[in-house]
């Protein structure tokens, strides 16, 4: 018992038994509608005909009397076996005065009006289904006038039958539509079964295949592949931030270690324990720095801060920064120039802000004596952009990808204050507000490109 019960658990049996239902009720209902209507016109134009016939005879009667009404009578049925038609006009007692039946039916009550009942056929010995209607006329004369409903009758069932040929010929229709439709659907979710089952293996680089359909199913496994492009590529910085925390923190823990043995060595002197000490200091507050800006980018990632974005004038915002980082800049023989506006865009104004300066510190780094960084704001169609361009030595086309990456960077001489995290804030921070870093050679220098959505805080 519980085999049969386990088909219908199954959403791909259900689904084609609730399309096979609904089909197979519709077209029963429609179909039923087109019979009972059908048999209804008939009906209906049958009585309209006896019932012109009836009143016409009941106006001869009135004109021209019982021989008028006779000759009427005699005259309709000369052919009234083609039309399948039966008058009849008997005296009050009931004798036979015209019309092509024998006597009066018993079934009739004079005066009744419309009946239905079955008589045998004067030229046959069939008893046929009628459809008739009686009145008393002015002097107590009763007169019938009807039609043998045989071929009605005949083609009621062929309606009828043609009715259930087009009510199997729908079910079997559903059956086709129905596993059809289950194809189709359950073929696209065993398609995002199957990858994500391979996924959960361990395949982060599966994909779920798109066919060119340009529907419903395809849109969603679209959206489901960039979701998954975006999942691998964050699992991926995991993987390299947590490989790089291992390698890149163990020589300032190394020395910090180092210092704090010194500090205990009794063969230190007290000045020179106090350099131990400032340097450990200064091992320790460089740890705090990485990890502040880990914890940092961990916040970007996930999307934590949406909920303070705000309308900003990025132009102001960059006019300010500009203005904190210009007294640097002209320590080091350098000047910086803003260029472009843009509108008011939704963001974070403490970490567009961190962005821009991250980007101010990095050209400032490079950048020779004597030459300009420059500020850029552009409006876009659908994004607003701010990008920074300083004139130093540039880097190889073959690592600019590498640059935002976290503990990246490209400099040999790197000391305890750069710990390659800059610019990999930056673009979590692009993300956040659903855009991207870009980085590209100036020739001379590198330009750095931070662009906005402008439906990234909506």
């Amino acid at each position: 018992m519980a085999e049969p019960l386990s088909v219908f658990r199954n959403a791909r049996t259900r689904l084609a038994l609730v399309s096979i239902a609904l089909s197979t009720i519709l077209t029963a209902a429609v179909l039923a509608l087109v019979y009972v209507n059908a048999n209804r016109t008939i009906s209906s134009e049958t009585r309209s005909v006896v019932t012109a016939e009836l009143a016409g005879l009941a106006d001869e009667y009135e004109r021209l009397g019982m021989i008028g009404l006779i000759t009427a009578i005699n005259r309709r049925t000369v052919n009234a076996a083609e039309r399948d038609a039966i008058y009849l006009l008997t005296s009050t007692d009931g004798r036979v005065l015209a019309g092509n039946l024998s006597h009066w039916p018993e079934a009739v009550e004079p005066g009744s009006g419309w009946v239905e009942l079955t008589l045998q056929r004067p030229d046959t010995t069939q008893t046929l289904p009628v459809a008739a209607a009686s009145i008393r006329l002015r002097r107590g004369e009763r007169l019938l006038v009807g039609r043998y409903t045989t071929e009605a009758r005949k083609f009621d069932q062929v309606l009828l039958q043609s009715v259930g040929l087009a009510l199997l010929a729908s079910v079997a229709l559903s059956l086709l539509t129905g596993w059809l439709l289950t194809r189709l659907v359950f073929s696209r979710l065993a398609d995002i079964t199957r990858t994500a089952d391979e996924i959960m293996s361990g395949d982060l680089s599966r994909r779920i295949p798109l066919r060119g359909s340009d529907d419903e199913f395809e849109r969603m496994a679209a959206t489901l592949n960039d979701m998954l492009d975006r999942i691998e590529q964050l699992i991926g910085n995991l993987r390299m931030t947590t490989n790089s925390i291992a390698h890149d923190l163990r020589s300032p823990l190394s020395r910090l270690r180092q210092r704090v043995e010194l500090l205990t060595s009794p063969d230190r002197t007290p000045a020179e324990r106090e350099g131990d000490a400032s340097r450990a200091m200064g091992e320790v507050d460089h740890l705090l720095r990485v990890f502040s800006q880990l914890t940092e980018i961990s916040r970007a990632e996930a999307g934590l801060g949406r909920e303070e974005f705000e309308p900003l004038d990025l132009t102001q915002l960059v006019h300010d920064v500009m203005e904190f980082y210009e007294p640097v800049a002209l320590d080091k023989g350098i000047t910086i120039a803003e260029s472009g506006t843009a509108t008011q865009v939704r963001g974070h104004r403490t970490l567009i802000a961190q962005a821009l300066s991250n980007l101010l510190e990095n050209a400032l780094r490079y950048a020779p004596e004597g030459s300009q960084i420059a500020i850029m704001v552009a409006d876009g169609v659908d994004h607003v952009s701010l990008g920074v361009r300083d004139a130093g030595p540039g880097v190889p086309e073959v690592d600019l990808d590498k640059l935002a990456q976290p503990f990246v960077t490209l400099d040999p001489s790197r000391t305890e204050k750069n710990a390659g995290l800059g610019l990999a804030l930056v673009a979590a921070i692009a993300r956040l507000h659903g855009g991207a870093l870009t980085l590209g050679n100036a020739q001379p220098g590198l330009v750095a490109e931070l662009s906005f959505s402008r439906a990234s805080g909506r």
